[in-house]
């Protein structure tokens, strides 16, 4: 680039990435839009239409059913809740156990962390299914968990574990670790080791020196990752369906429900939006913190 004319080359680099944005978010999210202001027919596709002609004349059918009856229905409330729950323990886990691994292996030998993150990423290779499925096994009454626990004597009958809100948590934080882990590894191997070496030369112990040096300069990784963790997890639907129990309700389940069971696409369509709305809004606003909080860091 040359100062502030794009060439063709340029303009083809910004033109690919932006294609992909509109055909595959911007396009699907103006239609779910504008399904939720549908409305319901006894039809194929269970939808009335948009636009129609009276007398002559073009008019316009929408209405806001959809998002009446989603803000005035307890179980969608609900959900709404039971979801931003779920997804910040998840959140929280992955914080937890993620940012020990992220640091463990950036201050590992430069020869062995290759070898560390593929260790790590592994299990991930494998179908998702096929992990929640295992992680039925492991969990079970008759699993291997339960069995350890009582040949060692710290329980007298199985400890019930499938089907219950620890378990959904336990294999969500599982599930997602991953999109805490490295992105995580890549802002920490980044730090530059001439600091925390200075730190300790000027008499700071290791856990201060982690505490005033690595962790503010690791905090909009740390941020970063963890919304990359909560804003797919509040719309989970699999793992919760295939062990939790009735009361857990999330919105992936919600949804499904109302595309599916109910064939009330509007509905679906206005928890959708919903949805991206409430996470969008704080995203968009924790970016933009973001932004100055690592360029002062810089």
């Amino acid at each position: 680039m040359t100062g502030s004319r794009l060439t063709a080359v340029d303009r083809a680099t910004i033109a690919v990435p932006l294609a992909w944005m509109l055909a595959l978010l911007a396009v699907p999210l103006v239609f779910v839009a504008l399904l939720s202001v549908h409305g319901v027919a006894d039809a194929i596709p269970p939808i009335a239409p948009l636009f129609g002609r009276t007398d002559g004349h073009w008019t316009l059918h929408a209405t806001l059913r959809a998002f009446s009856l989603m803000a005035g229905d307890v179980l969608y409330r609900a959900a709404f809740v039971s979801a931003l729950i779920n997804a910040a323990l998840t959140m929280i886990g992955c914080v937890a156990i993620g940012f020990p691994i992220a640091l463990a292996i950036a201050q590992a030998p430069r020869s062995r962390r290759n070898g560390y993150l593929f260790l790590a990423v592994l299990p991930f290779w494998t179908s998702f299914l096929l992990r929640a499925y295992a992680w039925i096994g492991l969990i079970r009454d008759s699993g291997p968990i339960n069995a350890a626990l009582m040949s060692l004597g710290w329980i007298d009958h199985p400890v019930p574990m499938l089907f219950t809100p620890a378990a959904v948590w336990l294999v969500m934080v599982y599930s997602y670790l991953p999109f805490f882990v490295l992105p995580m590894y890549a802002v920490l191997e980044a730090l530059p080791a001439e600091l925390l070496a200075a730190a300790a030369d000027l008499g700071a112990r290791p856990a201060y020196a982690f505490r005033t040096v690595t962790l503010p300069l690791a905090l909009p990784g740390l941020i970063s990752g963890a919304v990359l963790v909560f804003i797919p997890a509040v719309g989970e639907y699999v793992i919760p369906e295939l062990v939790g129990n009735s009361s857990t309700i999330m919105i992936g389940g919600i949804l499904w429900d109302e595309f599916f069971q109910n064939r009330d696409w509007p509905l679906a369509a206005a928890i959708a939006m919903a949805t991206f709305l409430l996470l969008i809004v704080p995203s968009f606003l924790l970016r933009r913190w973001i932004g100055p909080l690592g360029a002062t860091q810089r």
